[in-house]
């Protein structure tokens, strides 16, 4: 798939990889559809992109308003080829100390808005016989680490519901991929580590945001079903499949860096 002259539905798109996403979608020449829950920073957004493009206020826990809003761009641009299912938040705590309400809400936002959003988009785009879906889950998905037990649940759900839901695709013309990054250099981490202990502790490791949105682009255009990055961390994520049992008792003290 060309991203040229798609629709490219971004939520979460306020900050972070989804605002920039939103301009480099923008620069190949695709209309990026904007959504967060608050419009004054999509706005702000909005006003750097030198082409087409739409805002939207957008809750993702709010199953009502999701299918108003892609009823409503449906209308307006007649179609959605492109849902980008990029909204999440993380909070890094012990388990112990971490409040159930922090467990649910994580979850509603992480995993249920995947959910919803995509049950609002998909149907349109199987009457269209084509589009292309993407979930951004994250490496903590595959490997849970110390005092991500909330937020790496979300990230496994994630990735368990796109590798069903992939099966369920084949043959309709909609792909599916899921990016897993690790840790990223955005600001995820003024919630998730507000200390910024984490950050100083694996700020070597980090992650730019260009280079997650070019890998997510490219797996859009060459609909590659998922990707890892960076490599090393994939790569630690098959060994860890391999040998759990050896891998944790490195992994523990090489991993906690929370």
């Amino acid at each position: 798939m060309k991203v040229e002259n798609r629709v490219v539905l971004i939520t979460g798109a306020s900050s972070g990889i989804g605002a920039v996403m939103a301009s480099a979608f923008a620069a190949k020449g695709a209309i990026p559809i904007l959504t967060a829950r608050r419009t004054d920073k999509l706005a702000e957004i909005a006003a750097g992109i030198q082409s087409k493009c739409g805002i939207y206020e957008m809750d993702v826990t709010n199953a009502a308003q999701v299918r108003d809003v892609v009823s409503q761009i449906v209308t307006t641009y007649g179609r959605i080829d492109i849902l980008v299912n990029n909204a999440g938040y993380g909070i890094f705590e012990s388990f112990v100390d971490a409040p159930l309400a922090h467990f649910e809400e994580m979850m509603d936002v992480n995993y249920m808005g995947v959910v919803r959003c995509t049950q609002a988009v998909l149907p349109h785009m199987l009457k269209a016989g084509a589009g292309h879906i993407v979930n951004v889950a994250s490496m903590a998905g595959k490997m849970g680490t110390a005092k991500s037990t909330g937020y790496s649940a979300t990230k496994h759900a994630v990735l368990g519901f796109t590798n069903s839901l992939r099966q369920e695709l084949v043959g309709t013309g909609v792909g599916l991929t899921a990016i897993n990054p690790g840790p990223i250099e955005t600001p995820f981490f003024d919630k998730a580590d507000p200390s910024g202990e984490y950050v100083k502790n694996i700020s070597w490791f980090m992650l730019k945001p260009d280079k997650v949105v070019q890998t997510l682009i490219h797996a859009v255009e060459h609909n590659i079903p998922e990707k890892d990055l960076p490599f090393v961390a994939g790569l630690g994520t098959k060994l860890f499949q391999l040998f759990p049992r050896t891998f944790n008792r490195f992994a523990a003290k090489m991993l906690n860096k929370k």
